[in-house]
């Protein structure tokens, strides 16, 4: 939503889009008008984004890139920046590394890992954290969650494991409707080559050890193949390289995926939840 306030707020990424926005247009000759006519949105929207009431959205900078990009890709290289400017802090310095990884080896405990969930989920999820946050900013984080989702079809190809709770699968958010299209989605990713998909069962504990008792983890392979471990808990998180430390966390999860569910048997319990959905 455009606000007044969002000027003095406004990122550097977004000061600078409105400035060569702005230009460019009269550069052309053209009204805001006009402008908006070319990439499909009102004047209003457009005189919000030049004067950063209301930064540009990832499909206006599309367009602006297709209308005044000229082949200098400055909205498109300005796409990657304003969506980083637009995670929590705690949160950049980690999706840089996701973004380039080699490999992700994920376990999650309370919900769908944030790489695999539908927007509906995401926004559902989100909406209804703590401390209750803008209409704007829920459409942010919805977004830069989303846009992670390119990890899957990038290339060169990424290797994705997650090991999953099946908690976090019977814990409904948002809805019957939103809950059934997220678990669909999780059984489309689990049929991608380059992804692993296992739960992790309610009763493992009954063998007398739960190897995952100690919280959610990433370990990520750089395409230098460093291996780091990420993790994140009450909106704070840690970034561990200590080559001992990795190894540790490393083995913890080879355990929790010891542990759980094939891939053929995970993927048959989330099909069957979708069945009990219906």
């Amino acid at each position: 939503m455009a606000r007044a306030e969002n000027k003095e707020t406004a990122s550097p990424t977004a000061r600078l889009v409105a400035d060569v926005a702005r230009k460019l247009r009269v550069r052309k000759g053209w009204t805001q008008e006009q402008l908006g006519k070319e990439i499909g949105f009102s004047a209003a929207a457009v005189s919000a984004m030049e004067t950063c009431a209301q930064p540009a959205s990832d499909e206006m900078l599309v367009q602006l890139e297709r209308v005044l990009g000229n082949g200098m890709e400055v909205f498109e290289q300005a796409r990657e920046y304003i969506r980083l400017e637009k995670y929590p802090p705690q949160f950049k310095d980690y999706v840089l590394l996701e973004q380039k990884a080699l490999v992700l080896r994920m376990y999650a405990l309370v919900v769908i890992h944030g790489l695999f969930q539908t927007e509906a989920y995401a926004r559902a999820l989100i909406g209804g954290g703590y401390p209750p946050l803008s209409e704007q900013r829920v459409e942010e984080l919805v977004e830069a969650r989303v846009a992670r989702k390119a990890l899957f079809d990038r290339q060169p190809v990424a290797t994705i494991e997650l090991v999953l709770e099946e908690s976090a699968l019977r814990r409904p958010i948002g809805s019957e409707e939103i809950m059934q299209e997220q678990l669909l989605h999780l059984t489309e990713c689990a049929k991608r080559r380059n992804v692993t998909l296992q739960v992790l069962p309610m009763d493992c504990g009954l063998s007398g050890e739960h190897a995952g008792d100690r919280g959610e983890m990433t370990l990520v392979e750089t395409p230098e193949h460093d291996h780091l471990v990420y993790m994140e808990t009450q909106d704070e998180s840690l970034l561990i390289r200590d080559p001992g430390k990795v190894s540790t966390y490393a083995q913890r999860y080879a355990r929790i995926r010891s542990q759980a569910l094939t891939p053929r048997e995970s993927l048959g319990l989330v099909e069957r939840l979708v069945g009990e959905q219906r």
